[in-house]
């Protein structure tokens, strides 16, 4: 399913990003019951989680906080720091200026960080707070210490205005323009990988380093978000982009970007004239070259990520990386009885379910997701399509239990498994996973609900 609040005519068995499979469009809109979609701030918070000695300060009330810690730790299943300027009654009417100041100066005497990444909220929003001016005061106030003042970074990350999805891409523009600079050293890729798990950033880098290949890879939470284990607690985890790297990143020779909804980010919607992802900003005011694609889920979009490695480094595909493809392509054959003529209901954050579903089409799943809509209209829709299984994040458990079907966990958030932070889903590597767990969850309802059983295939 795709967030978003618009009203559309209905459109069944359309295609959508060329996917084929069925799609509904919501004919109106009235009210959400059941929203598929997570907050802004969340977005920006997994941003600052990817960059080296940066803990993100929520300017709003002190749930916003609360709600958003709750999320990445159930998920993830570590620590995760994130300040909140705490708005009172007080904030709201006369402004929060006074509080951002004792969150800032709470933050450096604790943490000591070498980064503040500053995410607004709809409250702070709504009333106006200008956070660009609170940090220039803040560093005139205070420009004695200059030097020992972290690096502050902020972003406008209003829920009004879209999703955790959109926070997250608006933030990664937002540290990019704040850091970027140019020395006209062409010597490395920038990979912008988009909202993926721990394991898929892991997975890039290995598959990089494979191609030889120098880079920057923005956002890294592969250990801030997934890190082993210390006799000691961390206040602040060890991993993330450095910000020297961030800087560099306006010398790359290309960037890499993952994404399907770039020309729906809220940063069009308020200007349409203006650029709306890190990478486009990046070509048009560095010349830096920008090949965006889908999230490579999938053998198809997988060898075209694969295509542009070969093309910037020069180098073939390395022998391993060949044949993960090669056992991936076996998989599919061999398991290709079970899957076919099947039907998934899809759903969550726009760039990963346009990605699943090439993928469903590409294996034989028909695909189904509705745009605009909450997971009640899901549910509701989900009578008509009759789908064998669902394939998303935990949030869309009840209706599998109540359709007594598999549910297929991917995607973020997972609350009610373990393991999430180490999913694999791009890559010719996360496909086989993912196929390998649909095609069994598939095998495991056949046999559970078979009048005799089986134990042999």
């Amino acid at each position: 399913m795709i967030e978003g609040n618009k009203s559309d005519t209905t459109n069944f068995n359309s295609p959508f990003r060329g996917t084929g499979g069925s799609i509904v469009e919501k004919s109106s809109f009235v009210s959400t019951r059941n929203s598929c979609k997570l907050c802004a701030p969340l977005g920006a918070s997994l941003v600052f989680k990817g960059i080296e000695g940066c803990v993100p300060l929520i300017h709003g009330s002190q749930g916003c906080a609360t709600y958003i810690r709750r999320y990445m730790i159930s998920h993830y299943k570590e620590p995760v720091d994130i300040a909140s300027s705490n708005f009172s009654e007080e904030s709201t009417i006369y402004g929060g200026s006074r509080n951002f100041i004792t969150g800032i100066n709470n933050i450096i005497k604790q943490y000591k960080p070498k980064v503040i990444g500053i995410a607004s909220t709809c409250l702070s929003e709504t009333i106006g707070e200008d956070i660009p001016g609170h940090i220039h005061n803040y560093k005139e106030e205070n420009v004695n210490i200059g030097a020992k003042l972290p690096t502050f970074i902020h972003a406008s990350t209003p829920s009004y205005c879209g999703s955790h999805a959109e926070g997250f891409h608006n933030t990664v523009l937002a540290t990019v323009k704040s850091l970027a600079e140019f020395e006209n050293v062409r010597n490395k890729i920038t990979i912008l990988p988009g909202m993926v798990s721990p394991a898929d950033i892991r997975y890039l880098k290995e598959l990089l380093e494979d191609f030889d290949i120098k880079y920057t890879l923005f956002p890294d939470y592969s250990e801030t978000l997934d890190n082993e284990y210390t006799a000691e607690y961390q206040l602040i985890p060890t991993g993330g982009t450095t910000v020297h790297d961030i800087q560099r990143i306006g010398n790359s020779k290309a960037t890499i970007e993952f994404g399907s909804s770039f020309n729906k980010s809220f940063s069009r919607l308020k200007d349409k004239s203006s650029v709306q992802t890190a990478g486009e900003w990046l070509e048009s005011s560095f010349y830096i070259k920008n090949y965006q694609m889908p999230l490579p889920i999938g053998i198809n979009t997988t060898d075209k990520f694969i295509e542009v490695l070969k093309t910037v480094s020069g180098v073939e595909l390395p022998e391993s990386h060949r044949k993960e493809r090669g056992r991936l392509v076996d998989a599919y054959i061999d398991a290709h009885k079970y899957v076919f003529g099947k039907k998934a209901l899809l759903y969550g954050e726009e760039d990963f379910v346009t990605a699943m579903a090439d993928w469903c089409k590409e294996i034989g799943v028909e695909p189904f997701f509705i745009k605009g809509a909450d997971f009640e209209t899901l549910k509701e829709k989900a009578d008509e399509f009759q789908p064998d299984f669902l394939l998303g994040n935990s949030k869309g458990y009840y209706i599998a239990r109540e359709r007594k079907i598999p549910l297929v966990r991917v995607g973020f958030p997972i609350h009610d498994r373990f393991g999430a932070n180490r999913m694999h889903h791009i890559g010719y590597r996360g496909t086989q996973e993912l196929f390998d767990r649909v095609v069994n969850a598939l095998i495991e309802y056949k046999q559970e609900n078979s009048p005799i059983g089986y134990k042999y295939l």
